[in-house]
């Protein structure tokens, strides 16, 4: 225990283990110098880590233990999915590939929007699972952002869904938002603040 707090105390470092480097910018201002991120480019590492599994929290598990088993450091991942009531949860798990194995952001926007057609409740939630692997133990964080699909794209900023989504309590689209003004609502960020918290508390 002496050896694992002296670590966390000397600034732990963590990989992230994704090639989204939206997904880094975003969690690296949540986190800020609290600890040492390392991105997988930085790493030296150039793989691309498959998801092929049917949940948000086994797809983070594959990242981490991915890049775990590679380094044998300390690691975490990330997966996103925004789950829509009225299509029973799609894309979810498939969302970065809705439209296709390419992940092209607009085709699976142009998909949602396509299949959402007509349909007044648009309600739906960004869900996000972090997976950290922590001196070999896995520990999970999951953040959730409610809110609702517009008929129209609106914002240049954020990516991935963001153009077509409003979170309660706003009236922007992410994508309208700065990286700040999105980590008000963030499910990214509210799974980020659970890590953080969580890392913390083994530092007592």
């Amino acid at each position: 225990m002496e050896n694992q707090n002296n670590q966390l105390n000397q600034r732990l470092r963590l990989i992230f283990a994704t090639n989204n480097q939206h997904k880094v910018d975003e969690i690296k201002v949540v986190i800020g110098d609290q600890f040492n991120v390392v991105t997988l480019k930085d790493a030296g590492i150039d793989i691309d880590i498959p998801e092929p599994h049917d949940t948000l929290e086994a797809n983070a598990t594959e990242k981490s233990t991915t890049i775990h088993r590679l380094t044998g450091d300390n690691v975490f991942s990330e997966d996103t999915g925004l789950e829509v009531a009225a299509l029973n949860g799609e894309p979810g798990v498939k969302s970065a590939r809705y439209a296709g194995e390419g992940r092209d952001f607009q085709a699976n926007i142009d998909k949602l929007l396509a299949n959402l057609e007509g349909i007044v409740d648009r309600k739906a939630q960004f869900r996000a699972v972090i997976s950290l692997i922590l001196n070999n133990q896995e520990y999970l964080f999951e953040g959730i952002c409610g809110g609702e699909i517009i008929t129209q794209q609106k914002g240049l900023k954020g990516f991935g869904y963001d153009p077509v989504f409003v979170p309660i309590g706003s009236d922007k689209t992410f994508a309208e938002m700065t990286i700040e003004e999105k980590n008000q609502f963030s499910h990214r960020k509210k799974a980020t603040d659970k890590l953080i918290a969580f890392l913390k508390s083994q530092q007592s």
